[in-house]
């Protein structure tokens, strides 16, 4: 008995045991499952952060991206603008530009694969960057144990060249691939590799394709072959150092680089590549184009003309590739470039300076300047214009327009007596130029002999506000202290122009009616926009018979002169 007793006393310790033990396991697999639950629970929500971050980072990058302002590459690149002639004919070309675009459809093919194989080989596929070419790049730099290859793609480049500098850091990396997305976001891939070949440097000071085709090759760009095609996008690796012009050599080795990897990535086949591998490069030396800083004087003031009346800024003039239409005569600006250029028309100057000048030729009835010089020797790009900004008193050229044509208007006719002995004029006492008097002459022969003393003693009689009006309506600016009958004889403060002059006078083969003087007739855009028109503005001066008889005045002057000029050669 008191064996089963103990049996069963064991029996149920064990039991006991058992499940103690049992709970016991119960509460440690609680305690992992609890665990385990914390664990899950801790990754689940760092996941959850991760990716918030991640799509949080991916919307800021996006945004970011769609706040860079690339509308710079809207802006048509600087073009040159072409001036015409009265005939609608090319005439000059002005530029300040070290670029100048090419339409994509110019190009010949050959030369933008051959970009594309060289630059960015994967540029049809990529959507700004070449993840695959920066790590192609990557590992090669590795291998080199140096930095040998790039991993930019074209729209990269654009990026940098149009809107970055050669800044190397980390924050210009990231900016350059911010705006490559917004690039490639923006434009269509042709846009974007019209745009790159348009702006990248060739080396020899040419940037774009346009300018190197000519620096290299004398040529227009459509004419490039695939040789010479080769051959210039190989020098945008290295421009300088790559060279024909002082490394020949290395250009062609780097030409055949291009070739093989055209042949490579199907391109070219086989024996186009043979045939451009054995064609001989020959350099060319730019020829110069015959139209640019042709008649630089009147092209200056057609430049000061788009200015004032028609509110151009001179960069627009020189590099928004406008077409402006002009009254350029070729023959007259042509003639009057030789006088100038001819020393010996003109007196020698003292300690070898040249004797200055400036010419123009007007147009009466319209008032279009046909041939405008402003200056001998070397020219300024719009520095000092003789024709138009050198401002000198006109001496007895004033007689007409102050004197003679206000007297006719009050009824003076060309035979009535003037006096011409010696006089004063509060203070004032006009002199002949040969210091003689005649007693009397009439209105006639006070002219001819450009009589100094009749013409003041007349003003005087018919009023110096008479002449002063008269000066008003002939267009000649006037100062305070004009106001005095020494005007009579051109004496001026500041003076007047040639071309103010030439504009006043005119008016009497004009029968009396003064035209605006003008060289632009119109500007026309890039795109083929009139956004500029001459309109002609006449002015009554006087009438048709005063006018016509100054005009019997300077022919029978002129013919007088001529005799007396011959009888003393």
């Amino acid at each position: 008995m008191i064996v089963i007793h103990d049996v069963r006393k064991m029996a149920c310790c064990f039991e006991s045991y058992k499940n103690e033990r049992k709970g016991g396991i119960r509460l440690e697999q609680s305690r992992w499952q609890t665990r385990k639950n914390k664990r899950k629970s801790y990754w689940k929500r760092a996941g959850i952060i991760v990716a918030l971050f991640l799509i949080g980072s991916y919307i800021a990058v996006q945004a970011y991206i769609a706040t860079r302002d690339i509308s710079k590459l809207d802006h048509p690149l600087p073009a040159p603008t072409i001036i015409y002639d009265q005939n609608g004919r090319v005439a000059s070309k002005v530029s300040a530009s070290k670029m100048e675009a090419v339409s994509i459809e110019r190009i010949p093919n050959h030369f933008l694969e051959a970009i594309v194989a060289t630059e960015d080989r994967r540029f049809y596929d990529h959507e700004g960057i070449d993840y695959l070419g920066i790590l192609r790049a990557l590992v090669h730099n590795m291998k080199a144990l140096e930095w040998a290859e790039g991993g930019s793609t074209i729209t990269q480049q654009l990026a940098k060249n149009v809107f970055l500098t050669n800044e190397k850091t980390l924050r210009r990396k990231w900016e350059e691939w911010f705006i490559a997305k917004k690039i490639e976001r923006t434009y269509s891939k042709k846009e974007i590799l019209e745009m790159y070949v348009n702006r990248v440097y060739f080396g020899e000071g040419a940037w774009g394709i346009k300018k190197a085709a000519e620096t290299y090759f004398g040529k227009d760009v459509s004419e490039l072959t695939v040789s010479e095609s080769a051959l210039l996008a190989g020098l945008i690796k290295a421009p300088s150092a790559l060279s024909p012009v002082s490394h020949y050599e290395k250009a062609i080795a780097r030409r055949n680089v291009v070739l093989q990897l055209m042949k490579e990535q199907g391109y070219i086949d086989e024996q186009t590549f043979l045939r451009a591998k054995k064609e001989k490069v020959v350099i060319q030396k730019e020829k110069a184009d015959p139209y640019k800083g042709k008649y630089p004087y009147y092209v200056d003031h057609l430049i000061q003309e788009a200015i004032e009346r028609y509110h151009l800024t001179q960069n627009e003039i020189l590099s928004g590739g406008l077409h402006i239409y002009t009254e350029l005569n070729p023959h007259m600006q042509d003639a009057l470039e030789a006088v100038y250029q001819n020393d010996a028309l003109f007196p020698k100057g003292t300690d070898d300076q040249l004797v200055q000048s400036g010419a123009v030729l007007l147009d009466p009835k319209t008032g279009g300047i046909k041939a405008l010089i402003g200056g001998r020797g070397e020219h300024v790009f719009r520095g000092f214009n003789r024709a138009t900004q050198l401002k000198r008193q006109p001496g007895s050229t004033m007689k007409p327009l102050a004197v003679y044509t206000p007297a006719l208007e009050q009824g003076y006719h060309i035979f009535d007596e003037l006096k011409d002995e010696p006089m004063e004029f509060d203070g004032y006492r006009p002199e002949n130029y040969d210091h003689s008097y005649r007693g009397t002459v009439t209105i006639y022969e006070a002219v001819i002999h450009s009589l100094n003393i009749p013409a003041v003693w007349l003003l005087d009689q018919i009023g110096l506000e008479k002449g002063i009006d008269a000066l008003h309506r002939f267009g000649i600016p006037l100062e305070k202290d004009d106001h005095y009958l020494g005007i009579a004889l051109g004496g001026m403060q500041r003076g007047v122009s040639p071309l103010q002059m030439a504009e006043a006078y005119s008016a009497f083969p004009n029968d009396g009616v003064r035209t605006d003087a003008h060289i632009i007739t119109k500007i026309v855009d890039q795109n083929g926009n009139e956004i500029a028109k001459w309109q002609q503005h006449d002015v009554r001066v006087t009438s048709k018979e005063v006018a016509q008889k100054n005009n019997v005045y300077a022919r029978r002057g002129c013919k007088r002169r001529n005799r007396e000029t011959r009888a003393h050669s």
